[in-house]
This record gives C-alpha cells, sequence and structure tokens, in this order.
C-alpha cells in the first residue's frame, strides 16, 4: 500500500530561506551575556529588559530576574555566581 502526500507545486520550485541572523546590534549588547556562558533564550530576554552587563543587575530583584521570559534555573544560578564574584547584589525593593 502507498502513501501519497500531496505537496504544492509552488513549494517545490522555492528556495529555502535562509536562517535568520541575529542583528549587529543584538550581537552586541549580548555580548557579556554571552561570555557568561548563557543560553540564547536568557540573553535575549536581558537585553530586552535593558540590562547589558552584570552591573544592570542592581536595578532589578532576584524575583523579576526570574521572572523574565527564556531565564531558566541555571541562568540564574550562573548569574548569581558571576554577581557573586563581583561583589554585586540585586535591589531590595
Amino acid at each position: 500500500m502507498k502513501f501519497l502526500v500531496s505537496v504544492p507545486a509552488y513549494t517545490c520550485l522555492m528556495p529555502p530561506k535562509p536562517p535568520k541572523k541575529p542583528q549587529p546590534d543584538q550581537v552586541q549588547l549580548e555580548q557579556e551575556w554571552y561570555r557568561i556562558g548563557l543560553t540564547g533564550p536568557a540573553r535575549k530576554a536581558l537585553v530586552e529588559a535593558k540590562l547589558y552587563k552584570v552591573s544592570d543587575l542592581r536595578r532589578i530583584t532576584l524575583q523579576e530576574l526570574t521572572g523574565l521570559p527564556g531565564m531558566s534555573k541555571s541562568a540564574v544560578k550562573r548569574i548569581q555566581v558571576i554577581m557573586s564574584a563581583k561583589k554585586i547584589s540585586f535591589t531590595s525593593h
């Protein structure tokens, strides 16, 4: 028994889309987070929250950091280790 899959003819003629590359500005803004070893979603969440450096984390609470979409538990732990080494702490408001 053969199964036939119907594929529109125009899809076969279209070249594949190139992978979406991050904008140069985005890459530059994520640079410090990349060096720390954070995943893409965590880096993106921090940049979208306008947190570009470890020292910027002084402006937020730990709860705000963990509430960012894309921020995993391992990313939070990694950030906390770096903050501790740099003697930086979260705000307590």
